[in-house]
């Protein structure tokens, strides 16, 4: 039963990441978040395969689950998110060159960092893990605020409240590991892979809220110009 349910939790989180990360792109254009997304989904549909196949750490899907773990947690759930979700909080718009630069510092992220991936602690990744979300806590909280502003505050509220349970994922990760849990640490991934798939479809909702919001005070004056002129 434990074991459905952590594969449930990735199953959820890997649908979120392809079914909004393609949304993302297709209707919003916004590339940083969309392939964010998608690649969170890869990472869950490796992790998927990998606990299917019977979780040997030997195994080439494990590196990639590291390689992949590392991406996001340095780079991507991080600078990657704060810039794409920018495009609806100051209407930022990311040249090529940025965008490309992102990845590229979140590949070798992944590459470095990732050869840290597994149980034993190494305090010089999982400190720049812990500094680097506190930072784009800080910011999605200013999200929160954001969303309040333009009305959506049960929305305001949700990414406030995922975005604080998934702090406490970030900490638990290295630091705190569950003494009651098992060596393959069951109960925790599964609470991960739901938080996370949780923020995929509630910053995905914030950044719809806000695009939606900018769209509508922006043209506001244009309508009120046509109808004196």
């Amino acid at each position: 039963m434990k074991d459905a349910v952590f594969l449930l939790a990735d199953l959820w989180m890997t649908v979120v990441g392809y079914f909004f990360g393609w949304r993302l792109i297709r209707r919003y254009g916004n590339y940083l978040l969309g392939l964010e997304w998608m690649i969170v989904a890869i990472s869950g549909s490796n992790f998927l395969l990998w606990s299917l196949l019977g979780g040997d750490e030997g195994s080439v899907l494990y590196d990639v689950a590291g390689f992949f773990d590392a991406f996001s947690r340095s780079v991507g759930i991080t600078l990657i998110l704060v810039l794409g979700l920018m495009t609806a909080t100051h209407r930022y718009k990311p040249t090529l060159a940025v965008e490309i630069g992102v990845f590229g510092l979140a590949i070798a992220g992944g590459l470095y960092l990732g050869q840290f991936f597994g149980e034993e602690l190494h305090v010089i990744p999982a400190t720049v893990y812990v500094v680097v979300n506190v930072l784009t806590t800080l910011f999605l909280v200013y999200v929160g605020k954001r969303l309040w502003d333009a009305g959506a505050r049960q929305l305001a509220v949700g990414t406030v409240l995922v975005t604080g349970v998934a702090s406490v994922i970030a900490i638990t990760y290295d630091f705190f590991p569950f003494s009651f849990d098992d060596a393959n640490r069951t109960l925790f991934y599964t609470a991960a892979l739901t938080t996370w798939g949780a923020q995929g479809f509630v910053y995905f909702l914030a950044y719809r809220a806000l695009h939606n919001h900018n769209m509508t005070t922006h043209a506001q004056p244009t309508q009120k110009e046509s109808a004196t002129s």
